[in-house]
């Protein structure tokens, strides 16, 4: 990059993202493009008396390219509960209200936030896929944010998961990416076990752009009916079915977080800048070139909305946890999978690469402290030299670490579950699914619920979702094809299935559990107790997904038909399932017809009462029109 155009490059990159907020801690995520210097400050909004004012430079900054710093804001202190309060980063080129007036609301001169401890209003929501048609539903959030008075807004908003798809980028998408990574000097690397030897060769391979295929591992098949009938040669260990474009270093796993978040490089960046030598393109190349003119559209609708979507997370405390998307598809959904992964050098790269740009972009702010001095070293070591010695030690690292999940302390307290990285895997076959949580990690669970009367818990996938969809599932898995349909759900492993079960049986569990969840592409509720009993906790199953993403229709429909049909909450069928001891009732959405899944992009809006208790559950679809689930009768 010239001297003229680093010096065009704004200070802030990406960001704030308003993170944890307790009355201990309040923790902000920025991206930019110098190393901060300047102060952070925390003034009550109506006296404008001064809570806290630090030093910029006591904060943890990493430079992960010649002009890209992540910095987290971690100030700790005694905070004011309930009350408006507002923040500046006043950085070397001035307040956030100078360098990004953007970011306010128009009755605000400054970013006001509160630090709350309740969780009784939630926004949630996930699988935001910047590349599919649907509208934002971040956008409609911002919207009614910005019409709210400030004691109503949100309390926090969730996203359960898939908050980038790194196995599936559009061919625009991954021009920007490599733009990006020239802008702001990202670093190389260099890969083993691969036909390409460093990153720089990846970018300019022919194959670069729509034809990823060629460059990602194989493996063989683990026998299954299906696979053996239909072939037995080498396939791709990267099973999503758009992953000709699927992220491989760490650069372009960052750069994509910058454009996905930010508004702020897209000006930098030309999409029509693509160079491919037709001459020496593969078939699947120009079969991916033919789809460039709608990619397009469809990636600048989205990139005209991230002003919004910028302006609620700097305002709203905002919490993050991994779903498969954000690494890669089916990550870890078999003992199969996680096999052939283990055996290829480039595989474990790709996943290590995922997991780095995870924990910097998302994981780093949920609770900092969970990651100690010899983590931060590790990190710190790759960042200031970004050799494959140090990234290789800091993936080995991150392959092994098991703190990922944590819980928000407020009323109710908020559980937020790492349903990817701690599975109970199947011992009888390599290609049986996995099941989300193993046994010591359920048993933690269970620790967290004792002795609590209300709780939220945040699980990327329905812990009980639609029958039929599970039938279907499983029968997949029978055939040997469980990556093929994502035969990944609570009830697809007996252990974690009857652990599960039983944790919402123990007497010192909660009296009301309401589970948010995602993943699935399609939304709805479900209020659920225990047949024949008379002390039965309320449990409430809450899914809204995705926030910019939906299910192929007219598929949807017929599933949504055959489960009412075939599992009502008395029909004999239920007895054949795993969870035969629960009496779940759907709530019908207030739309017109007969369906229940609903089927638009959407954020939830989650109210509760004091006991934990569901009074208002809704979706605010992208369309900015409002479906709500009213309670059954």
């Amino acid at each position: 990059m010239s001297e003229q155009q680093y010096q065009s490059l704004p200070v802030i990159l990406a960001g704030p993202i308003l993170r944890k907020t307790t009355s201990q801690d309040i923790i902000i995520w920025l991206v930019t493009s110098q190393q901060l210097s300047g102060r952070f400050e925390v003034t009550h909004n109506e006296s404008k008396e001064i809570v806290l004012q630090e030093n910029l430079a006591q904060y943890q900054q990493f430079q992960v390219g010649d002009s890209a710093w992540v910095s987290l804001i971690q100030a700790r202190g005694d905070f004011p509960t309930n009350t408006a309060l507002r923040y500046d980063i006043v950085t070397q080129s001035g307040s956030l209200s100078a360098v990004a007036p953007e970011l306010l609301y128009d009755n605000e001169d400054a970013l006001e936030f509160q630090i709350t401890n309740k969780a009784d209003y939630i926004l949630h929501g996930s699988c935001r896929n910047p590349n599919h048609y649907a509208k934002d539903a971040l956008i409609a959030a911002d919207q009614k944010v910005a019409q709210l008075s400030f004691e109503n807004r949100p309390d926090m908003l969730i996203m359960s998961g898939d908050q980038i798809y790194a196995d599936h980028v559009t061919g625009p998408l991954l021009c920007a990416i490599h733009q990006v990574i020239d802008i702001l000097g990202l670093p190389k690397e260099e890969f083993e076990q691969a036909p390409i030897n460093n990153s720089d060769e990846l970018y300019r391979h022919p194959d670069t752009i729509y034809g990823r295929y060629s460059i990602l591992p194989t493996t063989q098949s683990h026998n299954g009916l299906l696979r053996r009938i239909i072939s037995n040669t080498p396939k791709p260990i990267f099973t999503s079915q758009n992953c000709v474009n699927h992220l491989i270093s760490f650069s372009e796993f960052f750069a994509m977080y910058l454009l996905v978040w930010s508004p702020e490089l897209w000006s930098r960046v030309n999409l029509n800048s693509l160079e491919i030598d037709t001459n020496q393109a593969s078939n699947q190349v120009k079969q991916g070139l033919e789809k460039w003119a709608s990619e397009k559209e469809h990636l600048e609708s989205f990139i005209s909305g991230l002003a919004h979507s910028r302006r609620l997370m700097a305002h709203i405390p905002t919490y993050m946890i991994f779903d498969d998307h954000d690494v890669t598809d089916d990550w870890n959904l078999t003992v199969g999978w996680e096999k052939a992964v283990s055996e290829n050098k480039l595989s474990q790269r790709v996943i290590g690469n995922g997991l780095i740009s995870y924990w910097l972009c998302q994981g780093w702010g949920n609770e900092p402290n969970n990651f100690d001095d010899h983590f931060v070293h590790l990190a710190k070591t790759y960042f200031t030299s970004p050799s494959t010695t140090n990234q290789n030690a800091f993936i080995q690292h991150l392959n092994k670490f098991e703190s990922w999940h944590y819980t928000i302390p407020t009323l109710p307290k908020v559980v937020v579950l790492d349903t990817r990285t701690r599975r109970w895997r199947s011992e009888s076959k390599m290609n049986k699914p996995s099941g989300l949580m193993d046994w010591e990690a359920l048993v933690e669970l269970q620790q967290e619920l004792l002795h609590e009367s209300k709780v939220v818990i945040v699980s990327a996938a329905p812990m009980f979702g639609v029958k039929f969809i599970e039938t279907l599932q499983r029968i997949m898995t029978w055939a040997g094809q469980p990556l093929l349909i994502d035969a990944e759900n609570w009830m697809a492993h007996p252990g974690s299935a009857n652990t599960l079960l039983s944790i919402f049986t123990h007497t010192k569990t909660p009296t009301n559990f309401v589970i948010l969840s995602g993943d699935v592409h399609y939304s709805f509720a479900y209020d659920i107790k225990l047949r024949h009993s008379k002390s039965s906790p309320n449990i409430f199953q809450i899914t809204c997904s995705g926030l910019k993403n939906q299910f192929p229709e007219p598929l949807l429909k017929v599933c949504d038909t055959l489960d009412r049909l075939l599992y009502s909450p008395y029909s004999f069928l239920n007895l054949f399932t795993k969870r035969k001891r629960l009496l779940i009732k759907k709530r019908d959405p207030d739309t017109a017809g007969f369906r229940r899944l609903i089927n638009q992009s959407a954020i939830g809006e989650l109210k509760l009462d004091e006991k934990g208790k569901p009074v208002s559950v809704q979706l605010l679809t992208g369309e900015g029109k409002t479906v709500r689930f009213p309670e059954r009768s």
